[in-house]
């Protein structure tokens, strides 16, 4: 059984074989996975921010995992960086952390490992936030509760989900298809199913009160902003 995914991670991988079993083995653990083969496709997609880790091999055609990581920093993108390499010396690994990564995970690797230090690199981002406030929203995640202007706020454990991926992005657009992801691993029961979870949602967060802070964002997805 899969799990639900509210990891996004940029899997960034020119083995074919090696990015499918990591990609099979993170959807499962409800990680929902990107992929880019080459180092220039890795480096537009990562400028994009909307990732929580990104996966990113040193040895790439056309741009190495180095001067990418670099680059990131530069343009101040401060996605975490797991850095998946053969190179193994002390020197590998400060030149790593010098360009700019978090971790550093040498292959061959266990999976397991690779999915501990990813969920623990998607925590690190997020800072350990325990709750989320947006204007007279508050977000509780540890009690699972939602507030909005002293009311206590009934949400199904689908609202939940898409709730907590919005607030974990905000302001940041969320996708359509990364909501399908963390809900239904990409396959929806049916294809009005977000729509609706989303009108139901709206409906307890947005309705009774004076301004709306679920926006569709036409062309792009959902956010949750002012």
């Amino acid at each position: 059984m899969k799990a639900t995914a509210n990891i996004m991670v940029l899997l960034v991988e020119d083995n074919m074989d090696i990015a499918a079993t990591i990609s099979d083995y993170l959807t499962i653990e409800g990680v929902e996975c990107d992929h880019a083969y080459d180092g220039e496709t890795a480096y537009q997609r990562a400028l994009t921010g909307e990732y929580d880790v990104i996966l990113l091999d040193v040895m790439l055609p056309f741009r190495d995992g180095l001067s990418i990581c670099r680059a990131l920093r530069d343009e101040g993108i401060d996605t975490p960086v797991l850095m998946l390499t053969a190179r193994d010396t002390l020197e590998d690994k400060v030149e790593g952390f010098h360009a700019g990564a978090d971790d550093y995970l040498v292959k061959p690797f266990e999976l397991e490992e690779l999915l501990l230090r990813t969920r623990v690199l998607s925590r690190r981002r997020s800072g350990e936030v325990k709750r989320f406030a947006l204007r007279d929203l508050m977000i509780d995640f540890e009690n699972r509760s939602v507030v909005r202007s002293g009311q206590n706020i009934n949400v199904s454990p689908t609202g939940w989900t898409i709730l907590e991926v919005l607030a974990q992005n905000s302001p940041r657009v969320v996708t359509r298809s990364r909501l399908s992801m963390a809900l239904w691993q990409g396959d929806p029961p049916d294809t009005n199913a977000l729509k609706t979870h989303l009108y139901k949602l709206r409906h307890r967060i947005d309705k009774p009160f004076e301004q709306n802070l679920i926006h569709t964002i036409p062309g792009q997805g959902v956010a949750l902003r002012e």
